[in-house]
C-alpha cells in the first residue's frame, strides 16, 4: 500500500468571519489504502489519521483546531455566552449522601471547582470535613474520581482515578484514621472495574500492561479478576479468574453485603451476561454457574436469609425480580422463584432498604417507585414530587433511612431523605440556580416513525412560545445500548431556552425506555429503525410548525454521534446544523480499537457476514459522504485522550466531509486536549465545550441571542 507522495498538508489559513465566507481547510494527504470485505474493495485514504500519536496527525489536529477556533472566535456573542454559562454553573452542587460504617459521605462542588470534593460527617448535624479532594491531584483538574469503596471494618477507603478522561484507572487505598495513602497498594492498568471488599482486601478487574504507545488505542483483551490483600503489595495479588480461550470477555465482581457470596458477571458485549456465584474465599472462590449465556441480563440485588435476589429480563423483557434458594442443591434458573413479576412498565432496578425491596420503574420515561416485602407483596408507592427522574436509593438492608435525588427538565436536582418504614420523603437539599423554572414548560408528545411505531419525545421551551414554524430547535438523541434518556436538568441548555429555543429529546428505539424489546428493535439489522425514528422526530417538529429545516439542529454523543452522523448523511436537507460528539463514525473498523469489539452486541461487525457488512456500510457515516452534496453546517467534536471511541472516527469523518462537501456551510472539527470520552471532565472544560457547541449552533440557526 504505497502512499501517494504529497505534502502532508496544503494549508490555507483563511477562516470565515460570516456564515457565507468560504473556509479553506487543511488538505490532508490521501493514501492508497483499502480493505477487502467479502470481495468488495473499500478504500480508506485517511487511515493514517488512526495513528493519533504520530507527528503527521498531531500537525493535522493543530491546523484543524486553528481554523475551528478562528471561526468560533468571530462569533459575536461567544464571549457573552461563556460568561452566562459560567454564571449558570456557579452554584453549590451536592451529591446524594450515602452511609458507610455509621458515617455519612457526600460529594459537593462549590460552583466552578474542576472536580467535586468528597466530604464526611459523623451525623447529618455535624460539620462536614474534606475526606478526598481530587482537585489536589493535578494542576488542571483533569484527574477525576471513578470508583469509591469502603472496607467492611471502616478502616480503609479504596478509590480509583482516571487521568485526562481515559478509561484506564489507577486504584489507591487511604487509611481513614490517618488520611494517608498507602503506596504499596497502588494498582495500575485497571479498566471497567469496581472495587469489592472482602476480609482483608478487595476484588478488582485489570488487564496486562499494554504495549508502549498503545495505551490509548490498543485493543483490550484478556481481562482478569484479582484479589488484593492489604497484607501484601499489589505485585503479589492473587489471580482468581481468567478465561484464556475467550480474550474478548469482560468481568465484574461483587460481594453481597452480608459477605456470604461473591458473584461474577461475565459478558461478551454491552448487554447480556452470565452469572456465577461462589464462596468469597480469595484463594479459590469456586465460582459455579447460576445462569449461562449472553442473551439476557442478571444482576444481584442482595442476599437475605438464604435467598439471593436477582433482577433479570430472562423471559421478561421489561424485567422482573427472582430469588435463588441458596440452601438447595438445584440452583438452575428454572428453579428460581419469581418475587416481583414483569409488568407493562420497565423495572429499572431493585434495592434492599430496611428489610424491604424498593423497585424503581420507568413509565413512559418517567420514574415511579414502589416498596415490596421480601415475598413480593406490594406495600406502597413512594410519593415523588412530580413527573421526572429519581436517582437510585442509597441504603442497605439493615437501615430504613435512604436518600434519593429527583430532577426534571425544568427542575434542578433536589435531594430527599426517605424513611422506608413510614414512606415519608423530606426535602434535604435543593440546588439554587440562576433560573426561574416557572417561566418554562416541558411536555411529552408522541409521533409516528416510518414503520408506524409510536415514539415519545420531550419538548422544553419558554412559556408563550408561538408555533409559527420559525423557532430554533435542538433535537437530541441516543438510541442504543439499552440506555434511556429520562428527564434531567443541566444549566447549559438555559441560554438556548432563554433566547426562544426549544430543546427536544427523542426516546428512540435502541434505548431502554420500553424494555429489552425496544432495545433490540434498534440493534444490528434493525439499526436503521433508530435513524428513521430520529428523522421522523425532525419531520414531526416541522410538520407541527414547531420549526423549519434551517432552524433545526441535531446533537448526540458516542452512539448518539453515530446517530447524528448517519442522519446528516441520509437527510442533509432536513437540518440547519449538526454536532456529532465523540461519535462512532467508521462502522467497518470500530471493533478494532480498544473496547470497540464489545459494541458488536448492538451493531454486529463487518466481519460477521457479507449481509452484515453491507448493512453496516449502507449507514456508516464515513462511507456515505458523497461529492455534490450540500451538507448542513457541522461541528465534529472529539478529544485526544478518548480511548473508548477513539478520535480516529472523528478525524477521518471530518477530513472526508471537508473534502467532498460542495456547499458553503462550515465543516469544522474541535479536538479537545487532555480530555476523554466525557466522564470526569473538569467544569471549565465542560463550559468551554458547551460554549463552542451552542455558539456554533445558535449562529448557524440565525439566532441573535442576548444574555443579561
Amino acid at each position: 500500500m504505497k502512499p501517494v507522495v504529497l505534502p502532508l498538508l496544503l494549508l490555507s489559513m483563511v477562516a470565515c468571519n460570516s456564515k457565507t465566507e468560504k473556509i479553506h481547510y487543511p488538505q490532508a494527504h490521501k493514501d492508497d489504502v483499502s480493505d477487502d470485505y467479502f470481495g468488495v474493495e473499500v478504500k480508506d485514504p485517511y487511515r493514517w489519521l488512526e495513528d493519533d500519536r504520530s507527528e503527521q496527525t498531531a500537525q493535522w489536529v493543530k491546523e484543524q483546531n486553528g481554523i475551528t477556533f478562528d471561526y468560533l472566535d468571530k462569533i459575536p456573542f461567544r464571549h457573552a455566552l461563556k460568561e452566562r454559562l459560567n454564571e449558570l454553573n456557579n452554584y453549590p452542587k451536592y451529591g446524594s449522601p450515602f452511609k458507610k460504617n455509621g458515617k455519612y459521605y457526600f460529594f459537593k462542588n462549590d460552583g466552578l471547582q474542576p472536580q467535586s470534593i468528597l466530604y464526611v460527617q459523623d451525623s447529618l448535624e455535624a460539620e462536614p470535613q474534606v475526606l478526598l479532594d481530587p482537585n489536589t491531584l493535578s494542576d488542571d483538574g483533569t484527574v477525576a474520581l471513578s470508583t469509591l469503596s469502603f472496607s467492611k471494618d471502616g478502616r480503609f477507603l479504596a478509590y480509583s482515578i482516571a487521568r485526562s478522561g481515559s478509561d484506564w484507572n489507577e486504584i489507591f487505598v487511604m487509611d481513614l484514621a490517618t488520611r494517608e495513602l498507602l503506596p504499596e497498594h497502588h494498582i495500575r492498568w485497571v479498566k471497567f472495574s469496581g472495587i469489592s471488599w472482602h476480609d482483608d482486601g478487595f476484588f478488582y478487574c485489570a488487564y496486562d500492561e499494554p504495549e508502549a504507545g498503545r495505551e490509548l488505542s490498543g485493543k483490550n483483551e484478556y481481562q482478569k479478576v484479582y484479589y488484593h490483600s492489604m497484607t501484601n503489595r499489589w505485585q503479589r495479588d492473587r489471580l482468581v479468574f481468567e478465561d484464556r480461550e475467550h480474550p474478548l470477555r469482560t468481568y465484574s465482581v461483587g460481594v453481597t453485603d452480608d459477605g456470604r457470596y461473591v458473584y461474577l458477571y461475565e459478558t461478551e458485549g454491552t448487554s447480556g451476561n452470565s452469572l456465577l456465584v461462589g464462596n468469597p474465599n480469595f484463594h479459590n472462590p469456586g465460582f459455579a454457574e447460576l445462569a449461562r449465556g449472553f442473551e439476557h441480563d442478571y444482576y444481584v440485588v442482595g442476599h437475605v436469609d438464604g435467598k439471593l435476589f436477582v433482577w433479570t429480563n430472562w423471559e421478561a423483557p421489561n424485567g422482573r425480580l427472582m430469588a435463588v434458594d441458596m440452601t438447595q442443591r438445584n440452583r438452575n434458573r428454572e428453579a428460581w422463584q419469581e418475587i416481583i413479576p414483569e409488568t407493562k412498565h420497565v423495572l429499572e432496578s431493585v434495592t434492599l432498604i430496611g428489610g424491604k425491596l424498593m423497585a424503581q420503574y420507568m413509565q413512559d420515561v418517567a420514574s415511579h417507585a414502589y416498596a415490596y416485602d421480601l415475598s413480593g407483596k406490594r406495600l406502597y408507592e413512594v410519593h415523588l414530587p412530580g413527573l421526572g427522574s429519581i436517582g437510585g436509593f442509597s441504603s442497605s438492608n439493615d437501615d430504613s433511612e435512604a436518600f434519593y435525588t429527583f430532577t426534571s427538565f425544568t427542575c434542578p436536582p433536589a435531594i430527599y431523605r426517605f424513611n422506608a418504614d413510614d414512606n415519608v420523603s423530606e426535602l434535604f437539599r435543593r440546588s439554587e440556580v440562576d433560573f426561574v423554572p416557572d417561566e418554562y414548560v416541558s411536555e411529552q408528545v408522541f409521533y409516528t416513525s416510518k414503520d408506524g411505531t409510536k415514539v415519545p419525545m420531550f419538548l422544553t421551551y419558554k412559556k408563550g412560545l408561538t408555533r409559527d414554524g420559525n423557532n430554533p430547535v435542538m433535537l437530541y438523541g441516543y438510541g442504543g445500548f439499552n440506555i434511556s434518556l429520562t428527564p434531567s436538568f443541566t444549566p447549559n441548555r438555559i441560554p438556548f431556552l432563554e433566547n426562544g429555543g426549544i430543546y427536544a429529546i427523542a426516546n428512540l428505539r435502541g434505548g431502554g425506555e420500553y424494555g429489552e424489546a425496544w432495545h433490540k428493535a434498534g440493534t444490528k439489522m434493525d439499526k436503521q429503525n433508530v435513524f428513521d425514528d430520529f428523522i421522523a422526530a425532525a419531520e414531526y417538529l416541522i410538520e407541527q410548525q414547531w420549526t423549519s429545516p434551517s432552524r433545526l439542529a441535531i446533537n448526540g454523543g458516542s452512539n448518539g454521534g453515530l446517530l447524528v452522523g448517519a442522519c446528516l448523511t441520509q437527510r442533509p436537507d432536513l437540518f440547519g446544523a449538526a454536532v456529532p460528539e465523540v461519535g462512532v463514525l467508521d462502522m467497518l473498523r470500530y471493533h478494532r480499537f480498544t473496547i470497540g469489539w464489545a459494541w458488536a452486541s448492538d451493531y454486529g461487525t463487518s466481519e460477521d457476514s457479507r449481509e452484515m457488512f453491507e448493512y453496516l456500510k449502507a449507514y456508516s457515516p464515513l462511507h456515505n459522504l458523497y461529492r455534490g452534496m450540500n451538507y448542513p453546517p457541522t461541528l465534529v467534536m472529539t478529544a485526544d485522550h478518548d480511548d473508548r471511541v477513539v478520535p480516529a472516527h472523528s478525524f477521518k469523518f471530518a477530513a472526508t466531509l471537508q473534502e467532498v462537501n460542495d456547499g458553503e456551510h462550515p465543516t469544522l472539527i474541535r479536538i479537545d486536549s487532555n480530555a476523554g470520552h466525557g466522564a470526569g471532565r473538569p467544569i471549565h472544560k465542560v463550559i468551554d465545550a458547551q460554549t463552542d457547541m451552542w455558539s456554533f449552533v445558535m449562529f448557524n440557526l440565525g439566532m441573535e441571542p442576548v444574555f443579561d
